[in-house]
């Protein structure tokens, strides 16, 4: 599995995914400031996972009806890097095979999953 880490989510998440293996990229690594539509865009061509903490990225594949490879949002009072790591890291042992091609918004007390891999794409 592949992702792509949007720039609020951080370097250090980055980094704590590529240790437990997956193929990781950051957006701070390579391009800062670039365009949300760019962002995905380039999880797109690249089969990457987005994972951000921006709900900008809902009404783009909704509402625009973008294509994209799954997309993690986490919404979350604590910001903290240990606390994303931890959650996503719980998130990721029970939910590992549900995560591409849907859209997950991710709370402290939830874990949402909705199946978008079905929209017609007109764009």
């Amino acid at each position: 599995m592949k992702f792509l880490i949007d720039e609020c989510i951080g370097t250090s998440v980055a980094k704590w995914l590529r240790e437990q293996g997956y193929d990781t990229v950051s957006i701070l690594e390579f391009s800062p400031g670039i365009p949300d539509e760019a962002v995905l865009h380039k999880a797109f061509l690249e089969n990457r996972i987005l994972i951000t903490m921006d709900k900008d990225f809902g009404d783009i594949i909704f509402r625009n009806n973008k294509h994209h490879c799954g997309i993690i949002l986490l919404r979350l009072l604590n910001w903290q890097t240990k606390h994303k790591i931890a959650i996503l890291e719980n998130f990721l042992a029970l939910y590992i095979h549900e995560i591409e091609n849907n859209f997950i918004v991710i709370t402290e007390q939830s874990v949402r999953i909705i199946r978008v891999n079905k929209i017609n794409y007109d764009a």
